[in-house]
């Protein structure tokens, strides 16, 4: 993509140029391990995993598993062709994991397609793509002038028009702020010093005014506004939930596991049995819900995990069996040094810590980075 300087565009009503974010950018731009060095080609595939594992995610957790996809699957066909559990066993850890499932079916509707869509319409038609990913897509890889609004964005653009309205009503006034912005030969490069602002300088607390390109047309600046903004409704927290979780060890040094439906609440995860979740469980009768019959003992204290709707509480029951025991219709005894391989979301490597001690390969805790 060309880097020269872009050409003047009329101004925002309040000052705001794109060539002024520009000139910062390429003095400031972030060193990403997606992102294409000046005078690289863009790589559609790079910008497309790297914008599906940033949804919800920062960009310091998203570093170690990008490179690792690139290592198992450093192409768009690699990952199309790989086994499902493979893609889930690669991803588990970064959280969302319907992500990792749209993820390799619109790797194999690309490969289907004969490669990318270049244009946001037909991005946005690809399984997992939404409105953000479909914008950055078409404006990083392929020079599209699109408006790619992430939380950094909203941000920014809630900053320098003093946008008051509470997000998510004000989505629809940022994007067409955004628009007005985006220059015609470096929309890539918009979007990214976009974000990049958004990361480094215009920050939730404590904004680092006086080193941002746009500070002299930041109404909220000089309205002395700039930590206020963006005004947010009020999150509601879903209602908590518990359940048990049965952890089995057979006397062989296996541990019994699941699969979980491919659909839904981390679909065609690798999981400990567990009891269903909800909000009336009644932990006392948690040993009807056993997946097996053994001596088992509930262990002192809780494991809470957080999901995006609804925090959840468990309780963990542990049982040692003998080293005959069948595994229930559905489930597989797996050995505890194979257990780093399986695809066990967060909340299951708390459990099995728990029952068992600290397991290999502990992902690190993700915190959110997109949401708005």
């Amino acid at each position: 993509m060309s880097r020269r300087a872009a050409p003047a565009k009329a101004a925002a009503e309040d000052g705001a140029r794109a060539e002024d974010l520009l000139a910062w950018y390429d003095r400031h731009r972030r060193d990403l391990p997606w992102r294409a060095k000046p005078g690289e080609g863009v790589e559609p595939y790079r910008v497309w995993l790297s914008e599906i594992m940033l949804q919800q995610t920062t960009v310091q957790a998203v570093r170690p598993y990008f490179a690792k996809f690139l290592a198992l699957f450093p192409n768009v066909e690699a990952l199309a062709e790989a086994p499902t559990d493979a893609v889930m066993s690669a991803w588990a850890g970064l959280g969302y994991y319907s992500r990792a499932r749209n993820l390799h079916a619109c790797a194999k509707a690309v490969v289907e397609a004969g490669g990318f869509p270049e244009t946001e319409e037909g991005l946005r038609k690809l399984p997992g793509i939404g409105a953000y990913t479909a914008a950055a897509v078409a404006a990083i890889a392929f020079g599209r002038p699109a408006a790619a609004v992430d939380g950094n964005v909203e941000r920014v653009m809630s900053r320098l028009h003093l946008i008051e309205t509470p997000l998510p009503a004000a989505k629809p006034e940022i994007r067409l702020r955004v628009l007005d912005l985006v220059p015609a030969d470096r929309p890539g490069d918009f979007a990214q010093a976009l974000m990049d602002l958004g990361a480094t300088l215009c920050t939730p607390k404590r904004p680092a005014c006086a080193l941002c390109p746009w500070m002299t047309p930041c109404r909220a600046r000089a309205a002395g506004l700039q930590e206020t903004l963006p005004r947010k409704m009020p999150k509601r927290e879903g209602e908590l939930r518990r359940g048990a979780a049965f952890a089995a060890l057979r006397s062989d040094g296996t541990v019994l596991l699941r699969t979980r439906p491919p659909k839904g609440l981390l679909g065609g995860m690798a999981e400990v049995p567990t009891s269903e979740w909800r909000s009336d469980y009644d932990v006392a009768k948690a040993l009807l819900d056993a997946p097996l019959e053994g001596r088992w003992r509930r262990l002192p204290g809780t494991v809470r995990h957080v999901f995006t709707h609804f925090p959840l509480e468990l309780v963990v029951f542990q049982a040692k069996v003998a080293a005959g025991t069948e595994a229930p219709e559905g489930m597989r005894w797996v050995p505890q040094e194979k257990l780093p391989g399986e695809a066990l979301p967060n909340v299951m490597r708390k459990v099995l810590a728990e029952a068992f001690g600290e397991p290999a390969s502990k992902p690190k805790a993700v915190r959110p980075r997109r949401a708005p």
